[in-house]
């Protein structure tokens, strides 16, 4: 009896014990602090069910959220020297991109790709703020000019979702060239006479705010979306005065004229459609006969082996 009772059913308990629990089975809020299943955070399309939050939605899940059934092709994107200034703060430059290389599974902080919405063709690009917070250097540079120019050759709109801490600081000058760069490259849709829509999300700051992200012929933004230069906590200290609630967010930026519209998540595609169709003179899509996105399957953005370092300016 006591070789039943202090071996075999020990072993028994711990066999069935073991079951593994997956991690990230839960996330919480960060504006009301409500716990919600990932599940349901995902077929939500990372929108907080409780309080409407939005929150960070990595290039790949929201392509696969906009695309007719989730189809898409990648445009390729010159890979540019990777340190060309040897820039070293607490780690080597290289590092830093390894470490996001690898926790975002992402070669950059920019994806293009070529698909259809509503059967209208499109390009379409967007920022990853979780890959070094999507801070622009010389490979997203690189992109933009990559996504105008394959619009330009298949004569398609390009829709681009802005989400960036600013200018790359470990690239130097080297990105802050980048916003003359990107702002030649939205000349050459409108000289094409192509459509060219932004959407912004949260974050858009820094020279990505300065340059390409309010070119736009249509600037829609997600609900909540923080769209400056410099950050409110920076103006108040140097004014040495209180900004008004909500200020730079997208809500009062529309209600200041700087926005065309502040779209929901779950409208934007919609909303795309509509506007693009309008835009190229094509006439309304009936929405019952239009393809739908991709099932939703796992669309949480992940987390970061380590905090994103902050895209510094040179002169904010």
């Amino acid at each position: 009896m006591n070789w039943i009772t202090n071996y075999v059913r020990p072993r028994i308990n711990s066999i069935f014990s073991r079951r593994e629990v997956p991690e990230n089975l839960w996330r919480k809020c960060d504006e009301c602090g409500t716990m919600l299943f990932h599940r349901e955070l995902a077929e939500n399309l990372n929108v907080c069910t409780n309080c409407g939050h939005h929150m960070a939605l990595t290039p790949r899940a929201r392509f696969q959220a906009l695309f007719d059934n989730g189809s898409f092709a990648e445009v390729d994107v010159p890979v540019p020297t990777t340190d060309p200034l040897q820039f070293r703060d607490q780690k080597r430059y290289p590092d830093r991109l390894k470490a996001a290389q690898r926790s975002t599974g992402e070669d950059e902080a920019m994806l293009v790709a070529t698909g259809e919405i509503g059967r209208t063709p499109i390009v379409a690009a967007a920022q990853d703020f979780s890959f070094m917070a999507g801070s622009m250097g010389m490979y997203v540079g690189n992109a933009i000019l990559a996504a105008a120019e394959k619009a330009v050759e298949l004569k398609r709109p390009l829709i681009l979702f802005s989400a960036a801490g600013g200018a790359r600081m470990q690239e130097g000058i080297l990105s802050l060239m980048q916003m003359p760069r990107t702002t030649v490259a939205v000349q050459m849709l409108k000289e094409a006479g192509l459509p060219y829509i932004v959407v912004l999300t949260h974050p858009t700051t820094g020279g990505v705010t300065a340059s390409y992200a309010m070119l736009g012929d249509v600037q829609i933004a997600e609900p909540g979306a923080l769209i400056c230069f410099a950050g409110p906590r920076v103006i108040e200290q140097t004014i040495r005065e209180k900004l008004p609630e909500g200020f730079q967010r997208a809500e009062y930026l529309l209600d200041h004229g700087m926005l065309d519209r502040v779209t929901p998540r779950g409208e934007l595609r919609d909303e795309l459609i509509t506007i693009t169709r309008m835009l190229l003179g094509l006439d309304p899509a009936v929405r019952g006969d239009l393809p739908a996105p991709a099932p939703v399957t796992e669309l949480e953005a992940p987390v970061p082996a380590e905090p994103p370092q902050p895209a510094k300016e040179s002169k904010e």
